[in-house]
């Protein structure tokens, strides 16, 4: 087996257990609640010691939101791969269904993810912060969509926050509805709201 097959095998490993990991702290978190749940209580769920749970996450906060590190750039390899002569901003809207596959795959496990972060100061602030991270992807991609070789434009920055924040009041009232209403519908409505006319 070459080193690359080696490296692959080792990544997928990895990824595998990493998802473990945050399934259960997950769970714990649900059923007695972020701030009481310590690394040492994560660990001991997992079958773990705390220093191998720490090699997977830093802190608690990334246990249960490391799906969202790799979100950003595949919405934006999705915006990249939108058909050129579509407008930006329809572009993002459909770039941001790879963001909303989970609520697809998993509606109420997603709806329990969404409550948990929102209940959770430093989880809500986390996972802001996380998808600030986005912008830099999607405003890159825009910029590369409109055939820019220089850094992306500041139109190109105000689309792709504005688009997020599109994203964060759809799924805020999703999750008000206890996900009685249409998320799809919900995003398309928030895009409506501000496109151009």
């Amino acid at each position: 087996m070459s080193a690359a097959g080696r490296t692959s095998t080792r990544d997928i490993a990895r990824a595998a257990v990493r998802a473990e990991l945050g399934q259960v702290a997950f769970e714990l978190f649900r059923r007695e609640g972020f701030e009481k749940v310590t690394l040492d209580d994560l660990a001991a769920a997992a079958g773990v010691s705390r220093s191998t749970f720490l090699r997977y996450f830093g802190t608690k906060e990334d246990a249960v939101l490391s799906a969202f590190d790799a979100k950003g750039e595949r919405v934006a390899d999705a915006l990249r791969t939108r058909p050129a002569d579509e407008d930006d901003w329809t572009a993002l809207r459909c770039a941001l269904d790879t963001a909303i596959e989970p609520y697809h795959q998993d509606p109420d496990g997603s709806l329990a993810m969404t409550r948990l972060v929102r209940d959770t100061p430093a989880l809500c602030a986390r996972q802001l912060e996380k998808q600030h991270g986005w912008r830099p992807a999607l405003a890159r991609a825009l910029a590369e969509r409109a055939g820019f070789a220089e850094p992306p434009a500041l139109g190109h920055w105000v689309r792709a926050s504005a688009a997020l924040d599109c994203l964060n009041v759809a799924v805020d009232h999703w999750t008000d509805s206890d996900g009685r209403l249409d998320l799809v519908s919900l995003l398309d409505e928030a895009f409506a709201a501000l496109a151009p006319r």
